[in-house]
């Protein structure tokens, strides 16, 4: 068998797919299918079984993700040996929830860059949680630990989240001055059956039952506020990039949260993996800090037309 057989076999497990294998992989699909065939024949066996949902692995190709995925760790570490010798360099891919990727890991990524001239970072940023087993990243960010899984989990930092809302929006609508108020006011929030972490939950912390403009996207979200559209929660660490957002009643309404480092539980014994999840945490630790200490983020008093 080919390693690089191998690896197109995980990529088809984990993906369950074969365009899937190949977007990741950077071949076409029907290259990829040409690859299992060989392989299968190298094996004597069906590897996997094509059904609606996609390519299932047949009990035959359950038996071989384990030596599959131990010759992945043996080229992983191979790799990783020839890297050390020439520094940090290669592709590292990074999930992350909207608001994280999109305010947060830009610049983290250009210091990262920055510091390792080879190293080729993806971020991905998606709707739900990351999936580590099919190895849709190399490490995620996360907006709460997980339950389960072969993970190790690091909490990386608190963040706050207040109500807010563009001045040109307080100008032109009733004053804010208690909770009760915002019955006359129109609020921007997450579609309710897509919100896919109980933690993302905000309005309900606020009192308020329903949103008149709703996202699974927080920049989206964030786009609708700076628009004058209504009054969100918001990350504080994105408020910098908004200019005219102002938070409202912050002394009423408060929320803190955290972020969480993941990484598959079989890339603790990588070195360069190891050492790039501690500057990630690292550096999303110092950009939370430094965006939430803007002088962009404190209130103004617009709690009356003016």
């Amino acid at each position: 068998m080919d390693w690089d057989d191998l690896r197109i076999f995980l990529a088809v497990a984990r993906t369950e797919s074969l365009s899937g294998a190949g977007r990741r992989l950077g071949m076409d699909a029907s290259t990829v299918g040409r690859r299992v065939a060989r392989l299968e024949q190298a094996v004597g066996a069906t590897l996997f079984a094509k059904t609606p949902q996609g390519y299932r692995l047949t009990a035959e190709g359950g038996r071989l993700v384990a030596p599959a995925e131990a010759a992945e760790k043996a080229a992983t570490a191979a790799a990783e040996a020839t890297r050390r010798e020439a520094g940090i360099s290669g592709q590292l891919r990074i999930g992350a929830p909207d608001g994280c990727a999109n305010y947060l890991l830009p610049q983290v990524a250009r210091r990262m860059c920055a510091a390792h001239p080879g190293l080729e970072i993806q971020i991905v940023a998606l709707p739900r949680v990351v999936n580590l087993s099919k190895r849709e990243a190399d490490m995620a960010i996360a907006v709460s630990p997980p339950e389960t899984g072969r993970l190790t989990v690091q909490r990386l930092t608190e963040y706050h989240l207040h109500l807010a809302a563009h001045e040109d929006y307080l100008r032109a609508h009733p004053p804010i001055t208690a909770l009760a108020d915002l019955r006359l006011h129109r609020m921007i929030g997450y579609i309710p059956d897509m919100i896919f972490d109980r933690e993302l939950d905000y309005l309900s912390e606020t009192g308020v039952e329903t949103a008149a403009i709703t996202s699974n996207s927080v920049s989206v979200q964030m786009q609708a506020i700076r628009a004058a559209a209504g009054l969100g929660i918001v990350h504080d660490f994105a408020i910098p990039f908004a200019p005219g957002v102002r938070k409202v009643l912050p002394d009423q309404i408060s929320l803190t949260r955290s972020f969480w480092l993941l990484r598959h539980a079989d890339d603790r014994a990588s070195r360069r993996l190891t050492l790039l999840a501690e500057e990630l945490g690292q550096g999303v630790r110092q950009e939370v800090a430094r965006l939430e200490g803007s002088p962009g983020i404190r209130p103004k008093g617009y709690n009356s037309r003016g």
